[in-house]
């Protein structure tokens, strides 16, 4: 098979660089075209040839990923994907940096020189290569809330007629990867302070979820936090899975709680998507809504079907507004979604449902 995906590497660290290029050359698909020390020879790369994806560090000698990065943006619109280490200063830049443009995040910590460990990390960085070369790099505007809560127009949560008034057994599932970051800002501060609890996992390695909660609770009426094994899961608030654990929902008596666990990948993730859909369909039922976003692979689809056979309202991200179109059209092309709907649709859908 033809190599299709050209990379340029840029990390300062040697030892990166060469089991970067190692693990992405492994790949049929993939071709390291290039490597840089510093943003300052990944430039000359680039002006030289423009590769399909830059794999770029957020911390290095002479500039910085974050500065590299918009400079980049505004002369050679390139797919980014960022590789970062995991601590807490890291974290917080590569964060940045998909508001920036970057499409994922893989951490630089799974790029251990075991076998176990660069098995997980072949999967995780070629898959990411893979997802960003499909996304074309454009400016969004989905940080604005939608036009009816910018307005003020919000379920009156003390009327008894309110849809939200019912929601006490009610919790809303949801599932995303490539561009699910930008997708869950949109839809989690679209979102009444008075919900019903949401449970969000997505793809995102460990050391990032927390950060990425934080950062988002900031802009929400909703409260918004990393997950934590054994919490119930209450009303008006967002659980993220912690990267690297799986989560699910349990219930005991009339109330929901989390589970957080480790475990294997399941298609391909950890945490996986159709372990939290498989979780809720049990534990929930028809009391529960299931939404799978953006994101390449299928990871989800069987869980959104088992949803909805237990009698859930689920719903699939449309192709327009996708980033990549993997997960919601594996879900569509099993009947698994009631309805295939925009991401600027869903909040005041999702709403009406209680």
């Amino acid at each position: 098979m033809k190599k299709s995906i050209k990379v340029l590497v840029c990390d300062d660290s040697a030892l990166v660089r060469q089991t970067l290029t190692e693990i992405i050359n492994s790949d049929p698909q993939l071709e390291v075209m290039g490597t840089a020390a510093d943003p300052y020879f990944a430039a000359q790369k680039i002006r030289s040839e423009i590769p399909d994806v830059i794999t770029l560090d957020v911390e290095m000698p002479r500039m910085d990923g974050l500065t590299f990065l918009k400079s980049l943006m505004a002369q050679y619109p390139v797919p980014v994907v960022i590789i970062s280490s995991l601590t807490q200063n890291g974290s917080h830049l590569a964060l940045r940096a998909l508001e920036l443009g970057a499409i994922e995040i893989v951490a630089k910590s799974e790029i251990r020189n075991t076998k176990e460990h660069l098995e997980e990390s072949k999967i995780r960085i070629t898959d990411a290569i893979k997802a960003a070369s499909m996304v074309p790099v454009r400016k969004t505007a989905m940080n604005k809330p939608s036009v009816e809560y910018a307005a003020g127009v919000k379920p009156d949560p003390t009327n008894p007629n309110s849809p939200i008034y019912k929601t006490t057994d009610k919790v809303i599932a949801i599932g995303a990867s490539t561009g699910g970051t930008e997708a869950l800002r949109f839809f989690l501060r679209s979102i009444p302070a008075n919900c019903p609890g949401i449970l969000i996992t997505q793809h995102m390695p460990a050391g990032f979820t927390k950060s990425f909660a934080d950062q988002v609770n900031t802009i929400c009426e909703v409260t918004v936090k990393e997950a934590t094994d054994g919490e119930r899961v209450m009303r008006g608030h967002a659980y993220i899975a912690p990267g690297g654990r799986h989560m699910e929902l349990y219930r005991s008596g009339a109330k929901y709680f989390i589970k957080v666990r480790d475990g294997e990948l399941v298609n391909r993730h950890k945490p996986s998507v159709d372990v939290l859909f498989n979780s809720v369909a049990k534990h929930a039922g028809q009391n529960a809504v299931g939404i799978i976003m953006t994101g390449m692979g299928r990871d989800g689809a069987d869980g959104l079907l088992n949803m909805q056979t237990a009698g859930a309202k689920t719903i699939a991200q449309d192709e327009k507004s996708s980033v990549v179109f993997g997960m919601p059209k594996e879900a569509i092309r099993l009947g698994a979604a009631d309805q295939v709907m925009a991401l600027q649709e869903m909040p005041k859908r999702v709403v009406a449902y209680f």
